[in-house]
């Protein structure tokens, strides 16, 4: 039976959740979720729920809202070593349970953040780091962002990348909030979507090969609209006059459709097998990581974890493609402490 290790799932350390609680007084967003999930602080909670599942790990990531939504760029840095502190502490703790982090950003700060990539990295041992899609609304595809990326590709280490939107951004230009929750339901895989095609044309992965960017939700909507982000965006700069549409695709060395698949993917698709195998497909076995997004389900973390297993061990795929799935990327990707 191959070891489960779960590469994105959410916790706040102790010292962590006292803090964003004291600085994200006045923030609403995502805190009336987060405040209602008790495996997300509550340690005893968390493995009573992970007892069930046999050879069964997790990489720590901070859960959402994301520093720089609610801490300023001054308090920001302070909250990330915080959070990075305490998932590392974790990590030490109960390494039959944790295997690894990813340390949390200050991505309203990007010089600090590049700084505290390098201390995360080099000091407490994270596995990687976890940003947003966007930074308070702003892209990432600007200069500012530069040394993050070309650090994390010297490392040799993936970004993970959450997605981001929140209720205030409307469907409608018309109307002033996103109703009946679909700014989650489809503004987050839309927001994915978007990230990865800002960074094909910005030219991230001629800038840095090695690069390794892991999507949360199996890549959003990407693997779905194969088709036009293959023969559609083949034909960008037609359909407007914007020039800057048509420099973008001319300085690619490559289709636009082979720079989408060299993203990461993982499974936390809340149990949706067809969705899991389309994304199998586009992204290919090795790029394809287990995860369940624990404890964010209805259940608060009973559920996810059973289900999300359940879909690879039924998807269409060989034996040697559900390990690699389940464990083999990961060790292949990460650095874990793994046990022996």
């Amino acid at each position: 039976m191959p070891l489960k290790i779960d590469v994105f799932c959410h916790f706040f350390p102790p010292r962590y959740w006292q803090a964003m609680l004291e600085q994200a007084a006045g923030s609403a967003y995502m805190q009336k979720r987060v405040r209602g999930i008790a495996a997300l602080h509550d340690l005893d909670e968390r493995f009573r729920l992970m007892e069930p599942h046999e050879d069964y790990v997790q990489v720590l990531s901070l859960p959402g809202p994301p520093i720089e939504a609610f801490s300023s760029p001054d308090k920001a840095p302070e909250l990330a070593r915080i959070g990075n502190e305490g998932m590392a502490e974790l990590v030490d703790r109960y390494p039959d349970r944790f295997v690894g982090f990813i340390a949390g950003l200050p991505m309203n700060n990007p010089d600090a953040a590049v700084r505290e990539a390098e201390h995360a990295i080099t000091q407490l041992g994270a596995t990687g780091v976890q940003i947003y899609t966007n930074v308070n609304g702003a892209p990432l595809d600007q200069d500012a962002y530069l040394p993050l990326f070309a650090l994390m590709a010297e490392h040799d280490l993936p970004i993970w990348v959450h997605p981001s939107r929140e209720p205030d951004v409307p469907d409608y230009r018309t109307e002033e909030r996103s109703k009946y929750d679909i700014w989650w339901a489809f503004g987050w895989p839309y927001e994915t979507s978007v990230f990865m095609a800002r960074m094909v044309f910005w030219g991230l992965f001629d800038r840095f090969p090695n690069i390794k960017i892991i999507t949360h939700h199996m890549g959003g909507m990407v693997p779905y609209f194969e088709g036009r982000v293959g023969y559609g965006l083949d034909s960008l700069g037609r359909r407007t006059d914007e020039a800057e549409d048509l420099e973008a695709r001319e300085r690619l060395q490559g289709r636009p459709y082979d720079y989408f698949r060299r993203f990461y993917a993982d499974t936390a698709l809340f149990g949706a097998l067809p969705a899991t195998e389309c994304g199998l497909a586009f992204f290919g076995t090795e790029r394809v990581l287990f995860a369940t997004d624990f404890p964010f389900d209805p259940q608060g973390g009973a559920l996810f974890i059973g289900e999300t297993v359940r879909v690879v061990e039924n998807m269409t795929a060989s034996a040697e493609d559900k390990q690699a799935i389940f464990e083999g990327n990961a060790r292949r990707l990460l650095r874990l402490r793994l046990p022996d």
